[in-house]
C-alpha cells in the first residue's frame, strides 16, 4: 500500500543529494585549474643565437716529398686509415740502386778501416826505432783517421738514401678518413703536389662568429648550448675551447670556438646553431615564459592571481607589463609586477578579468 507521508521526506532528500553533486560539479566547471608562479628576481642573463660550423681539427693535403712516378694507391676516398698506413706509393727502383750502392761503399770503407787499424797495431807492437821507424807509426795513425772519416762518410751516404727510399711511401700522418684524391696509378708527381686529402673526423671543432659586443660579456658562467643539429631536438652543452679576441672589421665579430660534445654524430662542414648565454651583472623580476600573453595590437600582459575566499582559490586580474630580454625559460619583466606576486603559468588562454580559479592537481602534486 503506497504510504505518500511516509515516502516523501525519503524523496526530499535524493533530491537534496542530488542538488548537491549538481552544485559541486558547476562549482567545480565555474573554477577553472591553473598552475601559478611566483615573480622571482634572478641573475638576467643575455641570449643570443649562434649560426655554426663544424670543422676538422686536422685537416692535410697530403703531398710527395720526392718527384717520382706513382707506382701504387693503397685507399680509395671514404676510407679510413691510422698513423703509419700506406696510402701512395712512388716508384723507388733509382733509389733502391743508390742505396745499395751507398752500402756497397760503406762495406768497402769498413774493410779499409780494419786493415788501417791492423796495420797501425802491427807497427806499435814493434816499436818505434827498433824495426820501422817513427815516421811510419805516425803515417798510419793517420791513415787510420783517414779511413774512419771515409766510413763516416759512406755512413751518412747510407741513411740519405734510405730516407729518400722510405719518401717514395707517403703514408698517413694522422687517424682520419680519405676526403679526395687527385692523383692515380701511373702519374708523375713532384714535391708538393697534392695527392690527397685527409680529414680528422676524432676531433672536431663548432666554429661560431659572435657579435663583438659579446666579447667583454664572457665569463667562466657563461653557456653556449648545441640547439640545431643532429641527435634530437634537446639543447647539448658545449664546451668553449677558444676564443679569439680579433674582430672581423666587416662583420664585427670575433671567432668563438667549442668543442664537439662526443654523443652528438657531427662530420665536417656541417651547420649547426647554438645559443650563447652570458651574464648581463644585474638581477631584475622574472616570470616563465608561458605566463606571457601577447596580442597583435602589441599589448603584453600577465595574469596576477590573488587569494580568494574559499580553499586553493584565486582571484585573477590582467597587468599589463613592460619586459625586458628573455633567457631560458625566464622573461625579464621591467614593470607591472612587484617580487612576491603570483601569476598564472598555466591555463591562462581563456580567464576573464575578476574570475576565481583553483590551482590545478598537476602543480598540487
Amino acid at each position: 500500500m503506497y504510504n505518500e507521508g511516509t515516502r516523501t521526506p525519503v524523496c526530499r532528500a535524493l533530491g537534496l543529494l542530488v542538488l548537491s553533486l549538481v552544485s559541486a560539479v558547476a562549482m567545480a566547471q565555474e573554477h577553472p585549474g591553473v598552475q601559478l608562479a611566483p615573480v622571482e628576481e634572478r641573475l638576467v642573463l643575455e641570449e643570443t643565437r649562434l649560426n655554426g660550423t663544424v670543422n676538422a681539427l686536422r685537416a692535410s693535403r697530403l703531398s710527395a716529398a720526392v718527384a717520382g712516378l706513382v707506382e701504387k694507391v693503397a685507399v680509395e676516398i671514404g676510407d679510413t686509415v691510422s698513423p703509419g698506413d700506406l696510402v701512395i706509393a712512388l716508384d723507388d727502383e733509382r733509389a733502391e740502386h743508390e742505396l745499395a750502392s751507398a752500402r756497397a761503399r760503406r762495406q768497402e770503407a769498413e774493410a779499409n778501416l780494419d786493415d788501417a787499424r791492423r796495420r797501425l797495431s802491427e807497427a806499435q807492437s814493434v816499436g818505434a826505432g827498433r824495426n820501422i821507424a817513427a815516421t811510419e807509426i805516425r803515417s798510419r795513425a793517420s791513415a787510420v783517421e783517414s779511413a774512419e772519416a771515409a766510413l763516416a762518410r759512406t755512413q751518412a751516404d747510407v741513411r740519405r738514401f734510405r730516407t729518400a727510399l722510405e719518401k717514395h711511401r707517403v703514408t698517413a700522418p694522422f687517424s682520419g678518413v680519405v676526403s679526395a684524391r687527385s692523383r692515380d696509378l701511373g702519374e708523375w708527381v713532384t714535391p708538393g703536389d697534392e695527392l690527397l686529402t685527409l680529414v680528422d673526423q676524432s676531433n672536431l671543432r663548432l666554429d661560431f662568429s659572435v657579435a663583438q659586443e659579446f666579447y667583454y660579456a664572457l665569463s667562466g658562467d657563461s653557456e653556449l648550448l648545441l640547439v640545431s643539429g643532429p641527435g634530437g631536438s634537446e639543447p647539448v652543452p658545449l664546451a668553449i675551447n677558444t676564443v679569439v679576441p680579433v674582430t672581423d672589421p666587416v662583420s664585427r665579430t670575433f671567432l668563438l670556438r667549442a668543442t664537439a660534445p662526443e654523443k652528438v654524430e657531427l662530420m665536417p662542414g656541417m651547420s649547426v646553431v647554438a645559443l650563447l648565454r652570458v651574464s648581463t651583472g644585474e638581477r631584475g623580476l622574472t616570470v616563465p615564459r608561458d605566463a606571457i600573453n601577447r596580442y597583435p595590437e602589441g599589448r603584453v600582459t600577465v595574469w596576477v592571481a590573488k587569494p580568494a575566499e574559499g580553499q586553493g582559490l584565486y582571484t585573477v586580474s590582467e597587468h599589463r607589463v613592460k619586459t625586458g630580454g628573455g633567457f631560458d625559460q625566464w622573461v625579464e619583466i621591467l614593470e607591472g609586477v612587484s617580487a612576491g606576486d603570483r601569476v598564472v603559468s598555466r591555463g591562462n588562454e581563456a580567464l576573464n578579468e575578476g574570475m576565481t580559479v583553483k590551482i590545478s592537481e598537476r602543480e598540487a602534486r
